[in-house]
C-alpha cells in the first residue's frame, strides 16, 4: 500500500513537507517554512512538527527538494539535525541549500546529491524522473514517483508560462507524456487557483522594467527575491544596453549571484558590475542598485534606506525604487511602511499594484486545467494553499471531467492511501507547528505567546518587597515599576495609591500566619488586578517578588 501524507503545506501557504510511503521506505519532498503569523509576537519563523518522520528515521530513504524558495527548504537544517539522511536537488537549489547550512554549521555532514531533470532515482521501491517546471526561481522540477501501485504526478511550484525568458519553461511535453503513459494520481500546486485565465509573461515584465529604467533620470533601485535569478539577468541585459553601472547590495542577493555565477547561470563578468562603495563616484543617472526587502523585513537593506539607516545609500529626490516581487500575505503593513517612507524622502516607488512589473510563479486556474489535461489522472488531490484554494482547485478540476469520488481533498496529517482498489483517505498522525524564535525550537508555545499577547496588549506592574525573617517587618518596599502599563510620571498617583493597597495586605496578613509570604503574593496579585480594572481599565500582567530575608 502507498501512503502520502502531509506535514505541511495543506490548509496554507507555507510549511511545504510531504512524505510518500511503501512498505519500510518513505521519502521525503520538500522540507519548507511559513513565515509568522500576527499573532506569533517575537517568533522569527514557523517550521512543520517532525515527529513522524524522526519516529521513523531509519526509513528514510532520503529528502527531494522541488525548488529553492524557503517555504519548500527554510525547515531543511532542523530537519537534518533530528534525521540523517540524503538530500537530492536541483544544482541551483542545492547551492542555496549549502549556503543555509553553513548559517547553521552543519555543512560538514550533508550528504547532498545533484539532480538534473531528465535524471532517474531510485529510492527504495519508488523510482523519481524529474520534469522541468517554470517558476519564479530557476531549477524548479515537478516530480514523477513510479511506485508499485501506479505512477504519481507531484507537479512542485509551476506556471506554464510561454514567455520565460530563462529557458527553463515547463516541459508541457513530458507531462504529457506520462498522462498517455497512465497517472494514478496529480498533486497539483493550489496558490493562483482564485486568478482567473493566464498570468502576463516574462517578456511583458521585460518591457516594464526597460521603459522604468530608460525613463528614470536618476537612480534606479529594484528590489526583488534574491533567488530571482532571471530578473536579476534581465536587469544586467538592459543596464548593459543602456550604459549603466550595476551594484549588489544585500547578503542573500550576493550569495544567489555568486551561486548562479559559479553554475554557469550568470555571467556576471560580461557586464558593469560595480561595488557599493564605489557608488559615490558615479552619476546618479548611471546606477542601477538590485536588492532585497520586497517583504519589508526589518534589517533588510531596501528597510535601511527608506529609513535613512544604510551606510552608503540615502534615498532622495529623483531615485526611482521598484519592487519587483508579490506581496505576501502577512506583510502588507510591513511593505506599505517603506513603501510610504520611501516616498517621504523624495524617491518615485513602482510596485506591483501600480504597474506590471512582476508575475506569479504559481499557474492561473487556465493553466491548472491544462496540468490536469496533460496528465489525465485517474485521482486528484490538490495542495501548496490555504483550505480556500484546495476546495476551488476540487471543483476546478471536477470541471475538467476527474470525478467527484475521485478528488481526495487532504489536510495536513491525514494520510491518503492507494492500492490495487484505488485510493482513500484513512487515518490520520500527529502534526503541528514549532515555532523558532532565536535559537529555540518549539520552546514557544501557545501559553507563551498568551503572555506575550498580553504582555503586549496590558504590559506589567513588578512589585518588590522584603520582609525581614524573625520579625515580619517590612524591610524595603513595596517598591512598585511598571512597564509598558501606564507613564508613571503622569500617574504616579495610579501607583502610589497602588503601594497603599499592597500595605493593606500586609496588615491583613499578620506575622505569626503560617505561609505568610505566599499567601501576601497571591492576595496582591488578585487585589492589584482589581484595582488596576476598576480604576483604569487595564489588566496588566502582577508579577510580585516578595521575599524574606
Amino acid at each position: 500500500m502507498l501512503k502520502i501524507i502531509p506535514l505541511g503545506g495543506l490548509g496554507e501557504i507555507g510549511l511545504n513537507m510531504m512524505v510518500f510511503e511503501y512498505g519500510n521506505t518513505l521519502f521525503v519532498v520538500d522540507a519548507g517554512l511559513m513565515f509568522p503569523e500576527d499573532y506569533m509576537l517575537g517568533v522569527d519563523f514557523v517550521i512543520p512538527d517532525m515527529d513522524y518522520l524522526r519516529q521513523n528515521e531509519s526509513r528514510v530513504a532520503g529528502i527531494v527538494l522541488t525548488h529553492a524558495h524557503e517555504d519548500h527548504i527554510g525547515a531543511l537544517p532542523y530537519l537534518l539535525k533530528e534525521v540523517r539522511a540524503p538530500v537530492f536537488g536541483t544544482p541551483f537549489t542545492l547551492g542555496l541549500v549549502r549556503k543555509k547550512m553553513e548559517e547553521h554549521e552543519l555543512s560538514g555532514s550533508m550528504d547532498m546529491h545533484s539532480i538534473l531533470p531528465d535524471e532517474a532515482l531510485k529510492l527504495g521501491p519508488f523510482t523519481l524522473e524529474f520534469i522541468r517546471v517554470g517558476h519564479s526561481v530557476m531549477d524548479g522540477v515537478g516530480i514523477s514517483i513510479q511506485s508499485p501501485v501506479g505512477r504519481i504526478i507531484h507537479t512542485g511550484d509551476f506556471k506554464i508560462g510561454y514567455g520565460s525568458v530563462d529557458g527553463m519553461a515547463t516541459d508541457v511535453n513530458k507531462f504529457a507524456k506520462f498522462g498517455e503513459e497512465g497517472v494514478l494520481a496529480l498533486l497539483s500546486d493550489s496558490t493562483n487557483v482564485e486568478r482567473e485565465g493566464y498570468p502576463i509573461t516574462d517578456k511583458e515584465i521585460c518591457g516594464a522594467l526597460l521603459r522604468i529604467i530608460t525613463e528614470s533620470s536618476g537612480r534606479v533601485i529594484v528590489a526583488l527575491f534574491a533567488s530571482n535569478i532571471a530578473r536579476i539577468q534581465v536587469i544586467l541585459d538592459i543596464a548593459r544596453a543602456n550604459g549603466k553601472k550595476i551594484i549588489f547590495d544585500g547578503k542573500s542577493i550576493e550569495a544567489s549571484v555568486h551561486i548562479a555565477t559559479e553554475l554557469g547561470y550568470l555571467d556576471t563578468a560580461a557586464y558593469d558590475v560595480i561595488t557599493i562603495e564605489e557608488l559615490e563616484d558615479y552619476e546618479d543617472e548611471e546606477m542601477i542598485i538590485i536588492t532585497t526587502g520586497t517583504q519589508g523585513e526589518p534589517m533588510s537593506a531596501l528597510a535601511r534606506m527608506s529609513a535613512g539607516t544604510h551606510k552608503y545609500i540615502n534615498v532622495k529626490s529623483g531615485d526611482t525604487v521598484v519592487l519587483s516581487s508579490k506581496f505576501i500575505p502577512g506583510n502588507e503593513k510591513a511593505i506599505a511602511k517603506i513603501i510610504n517612507n520611501l516616498y517621504r524622502k523624495g524617491a518615485d516607488v513602482i510596485y506591483e499594484k501600480i504597474s506590471d512589473i512582476h508575475v506569479s510563479g504559481h499557474a492561473f486556474r487556465e493553466e491548472l486545467k491544462l496540468m490536469i489535461k496533460l496528465t489525465q489522472p485517474r485521482y486528484f488531490i490538490p495542495v501548496h494553499g490555504e483550505y480556500r484554494h484546495l476546495i476551488l482547485h476540487s471543483r476546478l478540476a471536477k470541471e475538467v471531467g476527474i470525478p467527484n469520488e475521485n478528488i481526495l481533498l487532504a489536510e495536513n496529517g491525514q494520510i491518503v492511501e492507494f492500492d490495487k482498489n484505488g485510493g482513500r483517505l484513512n487515518g490520520l498522525i500527529a502534526t503541528g507547528r514549532l515555532l523558532i524564535d532565536g535559537k529555540g525550537v518549539g520552546d514557544v508555545g501557545r501559553s507563551v505567546l498568551k503572555e506575550r499577547r498580553v504582555l503586549a496588549e496590558d504590559g506589567m506592574v513588578a512589585v518588590t518587597m522584603a520582609f525581614d525573617e524573625e520579625t515580619g517587618v517590612v524591610v524595603y518596599g513595596p517598591e512598585i515599576i511598571s512597564k509598558g502599563f501606564v507613564f508613571e510620571t503622569e500617574t504616579g498617583h495610579l501607583l502610589e495609591d497602588a503601594q497603599c493597597v499592597v500595605l493593606e495586605i500586609v496588615e491583613e496578613v499578620t506575622p505569626d500566619i503560617h505561609n505568610r509570604v505566599q499567601i501576601i503574593r497571591s492576595k496582591v496579585k488578585t487585589a492589584l488586578r482589581q484595582y488596576f480594572f476598576f480604576t483604569i481599565g487595564r489588566r496588566p500582567v502582577i508579577l510580585p517578588f516578595i521575599m524574606e530575608v
